[in-house]
Order: structure tokens, then sequence, then C-alpha cells
């Protein structure tokens, strides 16, 4: 018998049971979900079926850094962006810009649109916001 359990036991080839450690690719989806989740509830529109877009978000974003895992630092912006498109076509505009106070509605944009740190920008003022998941802060 081998003495950490069976090597493709119930916890998958390779792995021992209880094993804990988490993948780089899972932090990077994890931290994602938690980053536009933080976004959702400081505009307070943290609702299930909101909450269940972003878990699609995920699920979809999973296979794309499985595919290319040098993405994983990526992920969050895409999600975000994912979960601002899904809205837009079920709700309407999310986030709104909390920057400019006159003229129409608009909401603020991810930028970069794929690369590592993003943030939420206001294309009609030129202004960075605030980063993914810190949208509570500027509110």
């Amino acid at each position: 018998m081998h003495p950490h359990g069976d090597p493709d036991g119930p916890d998958g080839p390779g792995e021992t049971p209880g094993d804990t450690s988490v993948s780089s690719l899972e932090q990077a989806l994890h931290a994602a979900r938690a980053l536009v989740l933080a976004d959702l509830v400081a505009h307070e529109v943290a609702e299930a079926e909101i909450v269940s877009l972003v878990e699609e978000a995920v699920a979809q974003r999973r296979w794309w850094v499985e595919q290319w895992p040098q993405g994983a630092g990526f992920v969050a912006g895409l999600v975000a962006q994912d979960v601002q498109d899904a809205l837009l076509d079920r709700y309407g505009r999310w986030p709104l810009c909390p920057v400019c106070g006159s003229g129409d509605p608009h909401a603020l944009e991810v930028e970069p649109e794929l690369g590592p740190d993003p943030h939420w920008v206001c294309h009609q003022s030129g202004v960075k916001v605030a980063a993914v998941g810190s949208l509570g802060g500027r509110l």
C-alpha cells in the first residue's frame, strides 16, 4: 500500500486523500470571483441571480485558463467584463460611472481588456476609478 494512500484515489490521479493544496489556476479563478463579487456588493446588486452570472463567467474562464495557463493573471479582468456583458444583456449598464455628474449615465469599462491589474475606467473623462474588486472604496 502507498504510504500516503492510493495515488489514484478519490482526490484524483497523483493526489493524496485530504490534499488541501489549491492550484494557481484555481487560486486565480477564486480571486477573480471574489473581486467581481466585491464590486457587485459595493453597488448592492449581488442578488442570487446575478451571483449565478459570476459563477457562469468563472466556469467559462476556467476552460480558457486551462488552455492558456499563462493567462491566469488576466482572468479577473475577463470575468469582470463577462459579468458586465451579461448584466447589460439582462439588466442594463453596470457599474455606472461615479465620476461624471452630467450627461447620460454610462458604465465604466475594464482596462486593460486583456492584461494584469485590471481597473474600472471612465472612458468619457479618462479617469481610472478603481481596481477591479475595489469599487466599494469609491462610492
